[in-house]
């Protein structure tokens, strides 16, 4: 008598092509970046780059444009939304773009003091 081989299908092939897939997905996919509104030239520092906290206040400030939490907002807005912060020891993390004019820093930095948000971190573009 003669022995039937049994029909099975080799799963290698199907494996490759999933785990192929899984790391062109992986690659290709963009993953969500802090909120960030403006485009910043930061000064360079030493420091190492910052990871930042959904609990922090982001506050960016350009030569001619100002946001918060990744939104574009004028001073006076600024200056309304930083009085609805009850918690004063929440870090506010600031980027601010080097040719911005001293004037326009001071500015910033009197609304922060007006509301006694005190706990500033300056962030710098890592070398």
């Amino acid at each position: 008598m003669r022995r039937r081989e049994s029909l099975t299908q080799d799963m290698t092939p199907l494996v490759d092509v999933v785990f192929l897939l899984l790391i062109f997905f992986l690659v290709t996919t963009v993953f969500k970046k802090e909120e960030l509104a403006l485009l910043l030239n930061l000064p360079e520092g030493k420091e190492g780059e910052k990871v930042i906290d959904q609990r922090e206040i982001v506050i960016e400030l350009s030569e001619s444009e100002l946001a918060i939490g990744g939104k574009p907002v004028s001073f006076e807005v600024l200056d309304a939304r930083l009085a609805g912060y009850t918690d004063k020891e929440k870090p506010v993390i600031v980027r601010i773009d080097e040719n911005v004019r001293y004037k326009r820093i001071v500015r910033l930095f009197d609304l922060l003091e007006k509301h006694g948000l005190n706990n500033l971190q300056l962030l710098e573009q890592p070398k």
